[in-house]
């Protein structure tokens, strides 16, 4: 199997590292935290690039790329710890792009390549515990409008967003909604998640509503899925960054007059380190070349893949921070927020014990990867 990117790939991967590594350091960053975890000019500088549009055919404007594509986008920005939500993009556009009806898609597309509609989807709700099938939200019709009720947590970038795609229960069976943000009673309260970024809780008392398709558990499986993949490909693009954080600091830091690089014992964890980091690589791709398979096996990679990811984020971080010593905590320092942004990527689209419950659930007759 041929794992080489192609040239149009590598294009794509170098002028995202540009922007990241000109136009979106540290310091930057840290200025977006405080202002509240999301800048609209920097979603706008990702929408030039013709990321929000990546996934989005080209008949409605959008660069009509594939996860592979977006795999080598999310990879960069996990490098630089983008707070802003990319991957919300990326299945708001799948979505929008192959289950919307017309009216729908010439409403929203053209604004969502452009950056200047931000979707996000409002799937989680407190008593849900990953399940997605889990859902107490409610709609019905009235008229020739759908009318949508309920309450979604950890809505990203939810106080932000322009527009919410929103799973709810038309009597027994889920359907998928969207509900612009101006809708009437909608209301969002934000505020700041672990690495920085930016959440809400959304209500939605009566909001009109747009309805999307009545296959809404089959949709918002194949969303969460684009997530799960975009997730471990930013993932890996933190996990190596930490790592090279990590290498970085060990050959200045200096005990007894020599680099602490040079002791056996933290050689030994630094390639263990790159181990899981690999590891970890190695079932992105996996995530990635699924993506687009049968519903079944799609799910099954998936699940697969976040329970490797969740476990080499968690052994990646802790051993960058036990590497630093106590400066690998402080605020000032910049793998402390390498270290959250990766302890909150192993809990985005569902953590490692539910996936690890969801591979369990899914195996045949054989357990192996590609059973």
């Amino acid at each position: 199997m041929d794992f080489d990117f192609s040239d149009d790939q590598e294009q794509l991967r170098d002028a995202v590292r540009r922007w990241v590594d000109k136009g979106y350091d540290f310091e930057r960053r840290r200025s977006i935290v405080a202002a509240g975890g999301f800048d609209r000019s920097a979603y706008a500088e990702l929408a030039e690039l013709g990321l929000a549009g990546l996934y989005v055919n080209e008949a409605d404007g959008g660069m009509g790329m594939g996860p592979t594509e977006g795999m080598v986008v999310m990879e960069e920005l996990g490098r630089g710890i983008v707070l802003e939500p990319l991957a919300q993009s990326l299945i708001a556009g799948a979505l929008l792009s192959g289950y919307a009806p017309d009216a729908v898609r010439t409403d929203w597309l053209p604004r969502l390549v452009s950056g200047e509609a931000l979707v996000v989807l409002a799937h989680q709700e407190r008593q849900a515990r990953y399940r997605l099938g889990a859902c107490a939200a409610t709609a019905r019709q009235t008229g020739s409008v759908w009318i949508v009720s309920g309450h979604k947590s950890l809505v990203a970038a939810g106080d932000q967003a322009d527009a919410f795609l929103v799973p709810a229960m038309v009597g027994d069976q889920m359907a998928l909604f969207l509900v612009p943000r101006t809708a009437s009673g909608l209301s969002a309260s934000g505020y700041r998640t672990q690495d920085g970024s930016r959440a809400a809780e959304v209500a939605f008392d009566d909001c009109p509503a747009s309805l999307i398709t009545t296959d809404g558990l089959a949709t918002l499986e194949h969303a969460v899925d684009i997530g799960i993949a975009a997730t471990c490909a930013e993932a890996v693009g933190v996990m190596d960054r930490t790592l090279a954080i990590t290498v970085e600091y060990m050959n200045t830091r200096k005990q007894f007059g020599v680099a602490i690089a040079t002791f056996q014992a933290l050689r030994h964890r630094v390639a263990d380190m790159k181990m899981q980091l690999e590891l970890a690589r190695s079932m992105s791709y996996y995530a990635c070349l699924k993506l687009n398979a049968p519903a079944d096996e799609r799910r099954r990679a998936l699940a697969r893949a976040k329970v490797q990811l969740g476990q080499s984020m968690r052994f990646v971080g802790q051993q960058a921070v036990q590497l630093h010593g106590g400066i690998g905590v402080t605020d000032e320092y910049i793998v402390s927020h390498y270290f959250k942004k990766l302890t909150q990527l192993e809990m985005t689209f569902g953590d490692t014990l539910h996936h690890l419950g969801e591979v369990s659930s899914r195996m045949q007759d054989t357990a192996g990867v590609f059973a």
